[in-house]
Protein backbone atom coordinates (compact mmCIF):
# COMPACT_ATOMS: atom_id res chain seq x y z
CA UNK A 1 0.00 0.00 0.00
CA UNK A 2 1.35 3.66 -0.98
CA UNK A 3 1.22 6.75 1.59
CA UNK A 4 -1.11 8.51 -0.81
CA UNK A 5 -3.96 5.78 -0.39
CA UNK A 6 -3.52 6.67 3.44
CA UNK A 7 -3.95 10.00 2.47
CA UNK A 8 -7.06 9.62 0.45
CA UNK A 9 -9.41 7.61 3.50
CA UNK A 10 -7.71 10.20 5.78
CA UNK A 11 -7.55 13.18 4.28
CA UNK A 12 -5.50 16.11 3.80
CA UNK A 13 -5.31 18.41 6.34
CA UNK A 14 -2.26 19.39 8.13
CA UNK A 15 -2.54 21.26 11.42
CA UNK A 16 0.39 23.78 11.74
CA UNK A 17 1.67 26.16 14.27
CA UNK A 18 3.66 29.56 13.54
CA UNK A 19 7.50 29.18 14.71
CA UNK A 20 6.47 32.49 16.67
CA UNK A 21 3.78 30.92 18.54
CA UNK A 22 4.28 30.12 21.88
CA UNK A 23 4.09 26.61 23.53
CA UNK A 24 1.01 27.76 25.17
CA UNK A 25 -1.03 28.18 22.07
CA UNK A 26 0.72 25.04 20.47
CA UNK A 27 -0.43 23.23 23.57
CA UNK A 28 -4.22 24.52 22.73
CA UNK A 29 -3.89 23.47 19.13
CA UNK A 30 -2.84 20.12 20.13
CA UNK A 31 -5.95 19.67 22.48
CA UNK A 32 -7.84 21.36 19.93
CA UNK A 33 -7.34 18.83 17.56
CA UNK A 34 -6.64 15.70 19.83
CA UNK A 35 -3.56 14.97 18.12
CA UNK A 36 -0.06 14.59 19.03
CA UNK A 37 2.47 16.86 16.78
CA UNK A 38 1.82 19.72 14.42
CA UNK A 39 4.09 20.86 11.64
CA UNK A 40 5.70 24.09 12.17
CA UNK A 41 4.94 26.38 9.35
CA UNK A 42 5.59 29.95 9.17
CA UNK A 43 3.00 29.97 6.20
CA UNK A 44 0.91 27.13 6.32
CA UNK A 45 2.68 25.38 3.48
CA UNK A 46 6.35 24.91 4.33
CA UNK A 47 8.11 23.08 6.95
CA UNK A 48 9.96 25.03 9.05
CA UNK A 49 10.01 22.34 11.62
CA UNK A 50 7.57 19.95 13.29
CA UNK A 51 6.75 19.75 17.52
CA UNK A 52 5.07 17.31 19.63
CA UNK A 53 3.82 16.51 23.02
CA UNK A 54 7.19 14.40 23.47
CA UNK A 55 9.17 17.46 22.65
CA UNK A 56 6.93 20.19 25.28
CA UNK A 57 7.24 17.44 27.91
CA UNK A 58 11.33 17.27 27.97
CA UNK A 59 11.45 20.98 27.75
CA UNK A 60 9.33 21.73 30.40
CA UNK A 61 11.44 18.93 32.58
CA UNK A 62 15.12 20.52 31.20
CA UNK A 63 13.68 24.12 32.03
CA UNK A 64 10.82 24.25 33.51
CA UNK A 65 7.33 26.46 33.31
CA UNK A 66 9.21 29.55 31.73
CA UNK A 67 8.78 27.60 28.39
CA UNK A 68 5.58 27.56 27.87
CA UNK A 69 6.02 31.45 27.83
CA UNK A 70 8.46 30.89 24.76
CA UNK A 71 8.36 29.95 20.98
CA UNK A 72 7.72 27.13 19.35
CA UNK A 73 11.01 27.67 17.35
CA UNK A 74 13.17 27.11 20.41
CA UNK A 75 11.66 23.62 21.13
CA UNK A 76 10.98 22.03 17.58
CA UNK A 77 12.94 19.78 15.44
CA UNK A 78 13.71 21.66 12.53
CA UNK A 79 15.15 18.48 10.92
CA UNK A 80 12.06 16.76 9.46
CA UNK A 81 11.88 13.77 7.79
CA UNK A 82 9.04 13.68 5.13
CA UNK A 83 7.91 11.48 2.48
CA UNK A 84 6.22 11.35 -0.98
CA UNK A 85 2.69 10.33 -1.20
CA UNK A 86 4.14 7.39 -3.88
CA UNK A 87 6.76 5.45 -0.86
CA UNK A 88 5.25 2.04 0.10
CA UNK A 89 4.18 2.04 3.73
CA UNK A 90 6.21 -0.76 4.45
CA UNK A 91 8.94 1.59 3.87
CA UNK A 92 8.14 4.44 6.27
CA UNK A 93 7.24 1.78 8.71
CA UNK A 94 10.96 1.34 8.66
CA UNK A 95 11.97 4.18 8.93
CA UNK A 96 9.98 5.62 11.89
CA UNK A 97 10.49 2.62 13.92
CA UNK A 98 14.46 3.07 13.05
CA UNK A 99 14.49 6.86 13.39
CA UNK A 100 12.06 7.15 16.68
CA UNK A 101 9.50 8.97 15.15
CA UNK A 102 5.46 9.05 15.42
CA UNK A 103 4.49 11.90 12.38
CA UNK A 104 5.69 12.46 8.64
CA UNK A 105 4.89 15.28 6.85
CA UNK A 106 4.03 14.14 3.01
CA UNK A 107 5.47 16.48 0.56
CA UNK A 108 4.75 15.80 -2.90
CA UNK A 109 6.49 18.25 -5.96
CA UNK A 110 7.80 21.04 -2.46
CA UNK A 111 4.48 20.95 -1.43
CA UNK A 112 2.81 19.64 1.83
CA UNK A 113 0.12 17.41 0.97
CA UNK A 114 -0.58 15.63 4.65
CA UNK A 115 0.66 13.99 7.40
CA UNK A 116 0.88 10.44 8.65
CA UNK A 117 1.63 9.03 11.83
CA UNK A 118 2.26 5.85 13.29
CA UNK A 119 -1.27 4.90 14.05
CA UNK A 120 -2.05 5.67 10.25
CA UNK A 121 0.51 3.35 9.40
CA UNK A 122 -0.18 0.24 12.02
CA UNK A 123 -3.70 0.57 11.10
CA UNK A 124 -3.08 0.24 7.40
CA UNK A 125 -0.85 -2.97 8.09
CA UNK A 126 -3.75 -4.02 10.20
CA UNK A 127 -6.56 -3.57 7.11
CA UNK A 128 -3.87 -5.24 4.94
CA UNK A 129 -3.60 -8.80 7.05
CA UNK A 130 -7.25 -8.55 7.76
CA UNK A 131 -8.03 -8.63 3.91
CA UNK A 132 -5.55 -11.09 3.47
CA UNK A 133 -6.70 -13.59 6.04
CA UNK A 134 -10.28 -12.92 4.68
CA UNK A 135 -8.73 -13.74 1.37
CA UNK A 136 -6.95 -17.27 2.67
CA UNK A 137 -10.25 -18.68 4.24
CA UNK A 138 -12.39 -17.83 1.00
CA UNK A 139 -9.93 -20.00 -0.71
CA UNK A 140 -10.11 -22.68 1.99
CA UNK A 141 -13.47 -22.81 2.04
CA UNK A 142 -13.47 -23.16 -2.00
Amino acid sequence: MLIGTILRAKGSQVTTVRPDATVKELLAKLAEHNIGAVVVSADGASIDGIVSERDVVRRLHDRGAEVLDGPVSEIMTSQVRTCGPNVNVDELRRTMTEHRIRHVPVVDNGRMVGIVSIGDVVKSAIEELETEKASLVDYLHR
